[in-house]
């Protein structure tokens, strides 16, 4: 069992930045393929990227590569989002998410979510 629990959202500015954090509970941790989601008003819940448990392996959406950066800490139990370059369509709700096994893209892929956390990026 692992819960979750996000925070550092905010908002900001287009071309601004926002580090996102999200905090687990659970022993195996470090079993785990992390992912972090959004889902904006009137849309589905999509994928942004993700980071195998070894933290060998990166994973991110197109719409973010070259932007966003994913890390793990797996001593803390903490998975981190740096959003840098952020724009007007990175607003939506960051959600943190959990696997047992090798990366997915799709959320119904994660056992475990947590609360998210509002991000919105003024033009």
């Amino acid at each position: 069992q692992v819960q979750l629990v996000e925070s550092g959202g905010g908002l900001v500015q287009a071309g601004g930045s926002l580090r996102l954090s999200c905090a687990a509970s659970g022993r195996t941790f470090n079993s785990y393929t992390m992912g972090w989601f959004r889902q904006a008003p009137g849309k589905e819940r999509e994928f942004v990227a993700a980071i195998s448990w070894r933290a060998g392996s990166t994973y991110y959406a197109d719409s973010v590569k070259g932007r966003f950066t994913i890390s793990r800490d797996n001593a803390k139990n903490t998975v981190s989002l740096q959003m840098n370059s952020l724009r007007p369509d990175d607003t939506a709700v960051f959600y943190c998410a959990a696997r047992v096994g090798p990366y997915w893209s799709l959320p119904y892929k994660y056992d475990y979510w947590g609360q998210g956390t509002q991000v919105t990026v003024s033009s």
